[in-house]
């Protein structure tokens, strides 16, 4: 965390001093030296903090002076500018201004170069001290690795072994067990075969494995076996050695000596050769933390044709696709215990396999749903439980509660911390910032994966690349945590893109630890609390009951306040109060998200003096106006006002030549998104906002004029999904040249009879899925033939005036699943429906009672039979008279 504060530091040292250096005069140098010596010390800093788990007391406090200082000397530097550059007036009224300022100036100058001053004997403090760890922690460091690596595999042994006997008695393990050594004894004989095992830390990856390992039939099937754990420190050397002497104990013949003096390459080809003279192997490479690792090993096995199997346990997603995509391999994604899975094996260990007690059941629960079915936890927790008194509640209540504390200590549960930070120390620095920023949201809360994109942009978590969008590199940042298996994806919106997410409970607890240590974000509810010592930085506001919130009356210092942060629907009161106090006295405040407030009526006029805002998010509250005052925002350079009562924007946001994003538009019907979006009125010249990358708008009052060609050709050739919502009448005319298009909704377009809707798509090369609702007012849609050759998804739904449809032969040619809904005036099946010899789904929702009534009466002598005949699945769906949904199957062919 220090580094990365450090980091945009220093690039923001940089920036001010190329931009606003001539404002510093005799300062520069100042600035300049103390960039200098925070920069030397980053590269260390970076090393330091990859082992300041382990660290000792006085480097990890050293670390924390390093940021102590980035942070002030930032804090420093934006008061500078707030009160130097905000009005750069020229001319006579500036010349005037500037003269009744000096005075208040000169003092204000003192006092800043008094505190550059301070920061720069700090700074250069540091830095001998940074200069005494490099040689004391250099050396030590180099020592301490090879002796962390003996220490961290002797853990691993026997945090292993302790599992297995531990884990000896898991339930719900036999399904699986035999689902993957059916995998193992079947398939092809005359190749590699690769069995991966994939999931989050604690599943109890390595019990299943081994089990399945030790299987009679598998040992019966397989003569040469090894087991290898890996770890994220292996020393590869090592590790090749200890796989010859374990398939030389195996066949029990006696190690050669020779070994110990070959290298790398030379093992990895003693084992190949080995392995092809010995026959049928099975080999488990357990805890695989990169690719690179099996990249490298895969050179050491043979394919030979004796049917081979090797199996990896990983926490990385992309370890077991790598592994397995050059094989037939297959990849086994591990789930956490059935919650009746989970209750057996808590039982089990607490209770013998009897029953729990009724006085504990509501402890007991609400402690398993701690556990979310890690069987590492459940096993760990009920080792601690079982040493309680059971004859009370109070002290199950007391674990219950104190899941967090327990964590730190030193105890049972110790040893799920460990395992669960093993995979917080592989991150690299900036993934490790934008993990325990997920400390702002409470317990089992969905995260909204688009917002926690933006709020890592905005904190200045995400470094920009060469050539890419800082969005894109953001998704990227939460396409690794996933794949980590450190996030989990709730619900996806198109082709895998993750739109809602959370974390494990017990992680949650892990990355709580940290962020406190680091004073990373700072949670309030309401209740009486006592602020940290360290100074708040990020304030987050989790909902709670008013009832306490009003009765709190104290006192809050937000001097350093760079990011206030609402979490669910919190208390107005509270809200409105933290957010008076804050615009009062934070003029640092960079970042500002009241997402869901739904209390939220209009825009604070203290807010616009925040002089440092970048990122303004209302989501979902009710304001309904943008005063405008807005342009006053010079800095803003993200602005969301969806789900707004927003209905016209001022011309003052075209002051705004910062923003980059601006989000403006509501639903009409939050319980429907195909109902469409109000609109707005924008000023005339939105094109005046130079810096705009993103513009969701989703709705024109008026119908899209030129500046819809605006964007570039090269964006246009790699477009992929294009979801326009609301009046269109007419369809652009770029769309006919969106190639990479795969995917296109149109949601209440409206497009007028005489427009054909489906001209400028049908020879997209790439087009799969087509979403229309609303979108069309003709009678007709004719699919004419060697259209739409790549389509393999119709969806047709809410269009009034659609009387008929027609398929041409040769069109549609690969179409998969076709939904009707909602089309009142279609009494019959599309004439051609006979030509779609792949369409595998019709669903027919909603639609016309002529129309189900011909469907239903179809016998299989009759003509209107034989077009559909070929149609595996047919499905009818409509509501019930008392408001249910029904799905009636008309047949489903094998």
């Amino acid at each position: 965390m220090a580094e990365t504060v450090l980091s945009f530091v220093l690039d923001q040292l940089s920036t001010f001093l190329s931009e606003e250096g001539r404002l510093l005069g005799g300062l520069r140098q100042e600035v300049q030296s103390i960039r200098d010596e925070l920069g030397h010390m980053r590269a260390f800093l970076r090393e330091a903090e990859a082992k300041e788990e382990d660290a000792q007391p006085r480097l990890q406090e050293w670390i924390k002076q390093v940021r102590e200082a980035a942070y002030d000397t930032e804090d420093i530097l934006d008061e500078f500018v707030a009160r130097f550059a905000r009005h750069r007036a020229t001319g006579f009224y500036g010349s005037v201004r500037r003269i009744f300022g000096s005075i208040k100036n000169l003092r204000a100058r003192h006092r800043v170069a008094s505190e550059i001053q301070s920061i720069k004997s700090r700074t250069k403090s540091i830095s001998e001290g940074h200069q005494r760890y490099q040689s004391e922690y250099g050396v030590s460091a180099q020592a301490s690795s090879s002796h962390s690596a003996v220490n961290n595999t002797t853990w691993r042994y026997s945090r292993d072994d302790a599992l297995l006997v531990e884990e000896a008695k898991l339930v719900g393990i036999d399904q699986p067990k035999n689902h993957l050594i059916s995998e193992l004894l079947q398939g092809d004989d005359h190749q590699l075969k690769v069995v991966s095992v994939v999931g989050m830390g604690g599943l109890g990856k390595t019990t299943l494995v081994k089990k399945v390992h030790e299987d009679t039939d598998v040992r019966r099937h397989f003569p040469v076996r090894a087991w290898v754990t890996v770890s994220e420190t292996c020393d590869f050397q090592f590790l090749l050695k200890d796989l010859i002497r374990q398939l030389y104990k195996e066949g029990k013949k006696p190690v050669p000596q020779s070994i110990e003096s070959l290298n790398t390459t030379e093992l990895k080809e003693f084992i190949k050769d080995f392995l092809q003279q010995a026959g049928r192997y099975a080999i488990v490479f357990d805890d695989v933390w990169d690719v690179e690792f099996w990249n490298t090993i895969k050179f050491a096995l043979p394919e030979s044709s004796h049917g081979n199997r090797v199996m990896l346990t990983t926490r990385k997603a992309d370890v077991a696709t790598a592994s397995c995509i050059e094989s037939r391999g297959y990849i086994y994604r591990m789930e956490p215990l059935s919650f009746e899975d989970s209750w057996t094996l808590f039982c089990n260990k607490i209770f013998k396999g009897g029953n729990c007690p009724g006085h504990l059941m509501d402890a007991a629960k609400g402690i398993l749903d701690k556990c979310e079915g890690l069987p590492l936890a459940i096993l760990a927790i009920s080792g601690l439980l079982a040493l309680k008194d059971v004859n009370g509640t109070d002290e199950w209540e007391m674990v219950r509660r104190s899941l967090g504390d327990e964590l730190e200590g030193t105890g049972k549960l110790d040893r799920i911390r460990k395992i669960l930070f093993l995979s917080y120390g592989d991150l690299p620095w900036h993934l490790k910032t934008c993990l325990l920023y997920l400390s702002i949201y409470p317990e089992d809360h969905e995260i909204r994966c688009i917002r926690l994109v933006n709020l890592w942009i905005a904190e200045r978590f995400v470094e920009r690349r060469e050539g890419m969008r800082i969005e894109d590199i953001a998704w990227d940042y939460l396409g690794e945590l996933i794949n980590r298996s450190l996030i989990q994806v709730t619900h996806v919106f198109y082709e895998g893109i993750p739109q809602r997410c959370r974390i494990h409970d017990l992680l949650r607890e892990v990355i709580l630890l940290k962020s406190r240590e680091q004073n990373m974000v700072t949670v309030t509810t309401g209740q009486p609390m006592l602020w940290p010592s360290d100074k708040v930085r990020r304030l987050v506001v989790h909902s709670c009951s008013s009832s306490n919130n009003t009765q709190q009356r104290q006192s809050y210092c937000f001097d350093h306040l760079r990011s206030f942060v609402t979490v669910g629907s919190t208390d107005p009161l509270l809200s409105k109060r933290l957010l008076s106090e804050i615009s009062r006295s934070s003029k640092l405040l960079k970042v500002l998200d009241l997402g869901g407030q739904e209390a939220q009526e209009e825009i604070p006029n203290e807010i616009f003096n925040l002089f440092h805002l970048k990122h303004l998010d209302l989501y979902d509250t009710r304001v309904k106006t943008v005063p405008k005052a807005i342009g006053k925002l010079q800095h803003l350079e993200f602005l969301d006002l969806s789900n707004t009562r927003v209905r016209e924007l001022p011309m003052e946001i075209l002051k705004l030549q910062k923003l980059r994003v601006l989000k403006v538009y509501q639903q009409v019907d939050s319980s429907d998104d195909d109902y469409g979006y109000h609109g707005f009125k924008a000023p005339s010249n939105m094109g005046g906002l130079l810096a705009l990358e993103i513009i969701d708008l989703n709705h024109h009052h008026h119908h899209p004029s030129s500046s819809s060609s605006s964007s570039s050709s090269s964006f246009l050739q790699s477009l992929h999904l294009l979801i326009l919502c609301g009046r269109l009448e007419k369809m652009p005319q770029w769309v006919a040249h969106l190639h990479s298009l795969v995917r296109i909704d149109l949601n209440l377009s409206r497009l007028r009879g005489e427009e054909d809707p489906l001209e400028s798509l049908q020879h997209l090369p790439n087009l799969g899925e087509i979403n229309f609702c609303g979108s069309y007012q003709g009678e007709g849609l004719c699919f004419k033939a060697g259209g739409f050759l790549k389509l393999k998804e119709l969806h047709l739904k809410r269009m009034e005036g659609l009387r008929w449809m027609r398929v041409e032969e040769g069109a549609l040619p690969i179409l998969h699943q076709l939904v009707l809904e909602q089309l009142p005036l279609l009494d019959e099946l599309p004439l051609g429906i006979q030509h779609l010899s792949h369409l595998q789904e019709l669903y027919l929702y909603e639609m016309s009672s002529e129309m189900i009534e011909k469907v239903e009466n179809q016998k299989e002598e009759s003509e209107d039979y034989t077009r559909i005949a070929h149609i595996p699945e047919i499905v009818i769906g409509c509501y019930t008279d008392d408001g249910e949904w029904r799905n009636r199957q008309l047949w489903e062919k094998k």
